[in-house]
Formats: structure tokens, sequence, C-alpha cells
């Protein structure tokens, strides 16, 4: 397979869950490039699975300067990138009625500012008529209890595909964005209790369409989609892979 044969990408949050289901998907099309986190482990054992065409980079996406050394440390080792995935990103619990200033800046720091900086700095190491992928949430699209500034993170997230596409016209560097609903990824073990895990995950496989929650892989695939001259005539464009969870769920 290759639909991605010698791109240059950069994947973050590509050590798990989501990040690297879409790193994998990637690597299995031809791709090389960097996965980005900020937990060592994880991403030392993704690499260790991706093989030698990937490097793991050790950064904060809040932090604009660790931004500037992963695109630089990239296009030295591969060259100019072809595919920025502005992946990373934590579900921020609470309501408008509970939420701090400090949760507020720090939810919108991780869910939204580093999405408009990763975007950013990839630039000046971006081939002209790239693919950059963001990352959205149905919680955009569902009021979910306890979502509220997620969901408007997320929100944002969507707008920014469409806006960025405007914006990088000159250059044909077209982006997009795709929305996951509930995979099955280990930001359930930040929620849920190790006890209920199973039963959690059941009764949301029972409320969605398709009989199952989503998995790293169905994101990956679609990841694969629209980083590749398939999808050349889409830009601003919203790809919803929520299994049917947010037009055809009761």
């Amino acid at each position: 397979m290759s639909k991605l044969k010698n791109k240059v990408a950069v994947i973050t949050g590509g050590n798990s869950g989501i990040g690297f289901g879409i790193a994998e998907a990637f690597k299995n099309e031809g791709a090389v490039g960097a996965i980005v986190g900020r937990n060592q482990d994880t991403l030392n054992s993704a690499v260790a699975q991706l093989g030698d065409n990937f490097i793991p980079i050790n950064a904060d996406v809040t932090n604009v300067d660790d931004l500037e050394r992963v695109f630089a440390a990239t296009a030295e080792k591969f060259g100019k990138i072809d595919v920025v995935v502005a992946n990373a990103g934590a579900g921020a619990v609470g309501t408008v009625a509970t939420t701090s200033e400090a949760d507020f800046d720090k939810a919108i720091d991780l869910n939204l500012k580093s999405v408009y900086f990763t975007v950013q700095k990839a630039l000046p190491h971006m081939n002209d008529g790239g693919s950059v992928i963001l990352i959205g949430s149905n919680a955009a699209h569902r009021a979910y209890a306890n979502f509220t500034l997620y969901g408007a993170a997320k929100a944002a997230v969507i707008y920014l595909a469409k806006a960025f596409s405007s914006d990088l016209l000159d250059r044909k560097i077209r982006a997009n964005v795709i929305t996951p609903g509930t995979t099955d990824t280990p930001a359930f073990e930040k929620f849920v209790p190790a006890e209920q895990m199973e039963a959690v995950k059941t009764h949301f496989a029972s409320v969605m369409p398709t009989g199952r929650i989503g998995q790293p892989a169905d994101i990956g695939k679609t990841a694969v989609f629209l980083a590749s001259d398939d999808s050349a005539f889409m830009l601003g464009a919203e790809l919803l892979v929520d299994g049917g969870m947010t037009y055809l769920s009761k």
C-alpha cells in the first residue's frame, strides 16, 4: 500500500489513542515522519511499533517554542513536511457553573490554542499543496453533560478548517477536520474506574447506531484519505466518523 509513499507527516498526540491509530495507518501507506507527545514511555512504545521511519519528539503542544522545535526537527530529519495532524487534546469536564478561570484557560490552551499554533508553526516547514488534518469531536454538535467547554473548543476547531483553508489558498494547503464520536482509547481511563470500564463501553456501544464504539483505526483510515491525493478536491470540510451518533442516535 502506498497512498502516502514518502510523504512526511507530523502527528501531535501520536503516541496513543486516535493519534497512534492515525500514525499506524500512515505508516502502512508508506509515510514517514514524527509523532509528538509528552509521555516518553508511550512515545518509545509507539515508535517501536511504527518502525524506523518515525521518530518520537517529546514536546508540549501548548508551548509555542516546543512546536517550533517539533517542525524544525522533523524537517531537518526528513525534509519538507506534507501532512500535519493536529490531534493532541483532552476532554475537559465541567459546566458553566463549575469551571474555574484556570480550568477554562487550560482547556482552551490544549484544545484550541494549541491547534492554531501547531498549524502556524508548521507552515514555514510545509510543502505547498500539503494537507492539514484537524481532529474535532461530536461534542461540538451534541450538548453532552459536563462537556460544555470541550464541545465549544471543538466547535471552534471545526471552524478553523474552513478559515485555514481560506488563509492558505495561495499555497494550495488544504485543511479538513475529522470529527470522531466515542472511540476506544486510553482516555476512558481518565474518566471511568477500571471496574466499570467494560460496562461503560458496552453502554456506549448499545446507543451507537453501528452497535459498537469507534476504534483508532477507523479514524486512521479517514486520515489517510485526507492526507492523500484522493481528497485533493476537498478543503474546509468536516468528516463525521462517529458511527452515526451525531445524526442518527436518539
